[in-house]
């Protein structure tokens, strides 16, 4: 009977709130989704016609795919902004305010750990690592990501510059490297990019701004970015030293048979089969995180009833969100990525790799639907100094440059340190001559370009081009996440330096002006 009232009450306050508002948003966000998931689709349905031969049921596959792609994104990014970014940013809030460095470093550790053995992303990359067990390799990112970000909720307490964690962090990083088994080495760097995925930025993030609100100095929105880049770093330093401990080589990798659908009942089991693990898995990946809100609620009491319908109701939205999109990434690109790529891999020595690699990483970008939360967290933060649009663009640049880059190694098969150490240098160096705001955005951008569409397309792709030539799967083929983590970091950082130099160059012309109004005036004083 009181559960027949409370969802009585629930629908006459959702009633009350208004029902057409909750179905436009819907349709905006699906509209917003689609063409983001378009460009990416009509892409690889081109490919199919003119190079690719794909059968029906496999060409079947893909569109219901793209389907749950733009339908899952829609509902997570409706449901992000009601829960995820709501519970985060009070707790950070929260956090701040008690003021007790113990605690707070205690929470950070739990809620760092809890998100990255949610992180779907996570579950992908470690599915297709050869030689080690899953589970081990998920608690070994997720302690890392607890233990950084602990310190990086520290570093905006304590008011360390980010810039400089980053560079003793990545010295470290590379040093480790000369101990590390080498085809564990770019596993290691994946690792740092699939951690912050969809489950994990919005909290993440949202807690920084938290943290950050409560201190009201000039500096506190510079601050609130940050921790999604260190984040990424811990899960690298975990990762190499499991390799370091164990002499883990990685093993050898061997390419999973593609189950090509032939027909409509194919199709449908596929489908069917997937929603279903995925419901379980997406379900035990929120568990946690709403039972940490359940005892943050019954601790502190930070949210009102008509707060806590809304959060339920954001909650809902993010898991059916959740289970469509991987669902229709898993099952409908997975398989399509590994034949792109097996296909161009044949073909001219897989040359054409590289410009349609080029193509894909321009419009993959969007298709990650924790990238439209930072963009809209920047452009709120900025108070739209830095646009949504304008973060997008810089964002698919560099994922283009990143996915082009990991297709060249796939093809000559270049040790990925002769990439990242130089690129690295460049990013940490233009620390140095940007705003500190757009240093953080650069660096937690980079994690979150890394998303699930990497993990599920991208590198699937990279997987089946590398074998195709005969090269070394785990040396060549992965670090490709890597590489989309690390160049939209150097591309956003190059946009800030064009906005520093524009800035400059506008205070420097208003000051002109001034001190031509001030002399003119002393002429006509003269004068007189």
């Amino acid at each position: 009977m009181l559960l027949m009232m409370n969802i009585a009450n629930l629908t006459n306050l959702i009633i009350k709130n208004g029902v057409k508002k909750v179905i436009e948003q819907i349709k905006f966000k699906i509209k917003e989704s689609f063409s983001s998931i378009m460009p990416i689709t009509l892409i690889v349905l081109l490919l199919s016609i003119s190079l690719v031969n794909m059968q029906s049921g496999t060409f079947m596959s893909f569109v219901v795919g793209a389907i749950f792609l733009i339908i899952g994104m829609a509902l997570f990014g409706i449901g992000a902004d009601l829960s995820m970014l709501t519970i985060g940013s009070k707790l950070g809030k929260r956090m701040a305010q008690s003021k007790n460095i113990w605690i707070i470093s205690f929470i950070s550790l739990i809620i760092g750990i809890i998100v990255t053995v949610s992180e779907p992303d996570l579950s992908i990359l470690a599915n297709q690592v050869n030689g080690v067990d899953n589970m081990v390799l998920i608690l070994t990112v997720s302690i890392g990501v607890g233990i950084f970000l602990c310190f990086a909720v520290l570093r905006i307490i304590f008011k360390i510059p980010l810039n400089i964690m980053l560079i003793v962090l990545y010295t470290a990083i590379f040093i480790l490297t000369i101990f590390v088994p080498k085809s564990f080495i770019a596993v290691s760097f994946d690792a740092g990019g699939v951690t912050t995925g969809p489950m994990t930025v919005p909290f993440i993030m949202s807690l920084g701004v938290g943290i950050a609100s409560i201190n009201s100095s000039k500096g506190s929105q510079d601050d609130s970015f940050g921790l999604v880049a260190l984040c990424s770093v811990g899960p690298i330093l975990s990762t190499m030293i499991l390799g370091i401990v164990f002499k883990l080589e990685g093993g050898n990798y061997e390419l999973s048979e593609v189950i090509n659908p032939t027909t409509t009942k194919d199709v449908l089991f596929l489908y069917g089969h997937g929603i279903f693990d995925y419901m379980k898995e997406v379900g035990l990946a929120l568990c946690p995180i709403i039972v940490f809100f359940i005892l943050f609620q019954l601790i502190n009491r930070p949210f009102s009833k008509k707060q806590l319908i809304r959060i339920c109701i954001g909650l809902l939205f993010t898991y059916i969100g959740l289970v469509l999109f991987l669902t229709g990434a898993n099952v409908g690109f997975m398989p399509i990525g590994i034949e792109i790529g097996s296909t161009l891999g044949g073909i001219w020595h897989g040359i054409l790799l590289v410009p349609l690699g080029l193509l894909i990483g321009y419009f993959v970008v969007s298709a990650e639907p924790a990238i439209h939360v930072l963009t809209k967290q920047v452009e709120q933060m900025s108070s739209g100094a830095i646009s949504a649009s304008f973060m997008m663009l810089s964002l698919s640049i560099g994922v283009a440059l990143a996915v082009g880059l990991a297709m060249l190694r796939v093809i000559t098969g270049i040790s990925i340190l002769w990439f990242l150490i130089p690129l690295y240098i460049i990013a940490l160096a233009l620390t140095f001559f940007i705003p500190k705001f757009f240093s953080g955005v650069a660096f937690d951008s980079g994690g979150v370009a890394s998303g699930a569409m990497v993990s599920a397309f991208v590198l699937p792709m990279a997987i089946g081009a590398c074998v195709a030539v005969g090269g070394n799967v785990m040396t060549d083929a992965f670090g490709c996440v890597a590489f989309v983590a690390l160049t939209p970091i150097i591309s956003i950082e190059i946009s800030g330096l064009i906005y520093k130099i524009k800035s400059n160059r506008l205070t420097n012309s208003l000051y002109s002006e001034e001190e031509t109004i001030i002399d003119y005036d002393e002429v006509i004083n003269d004068g007189r």
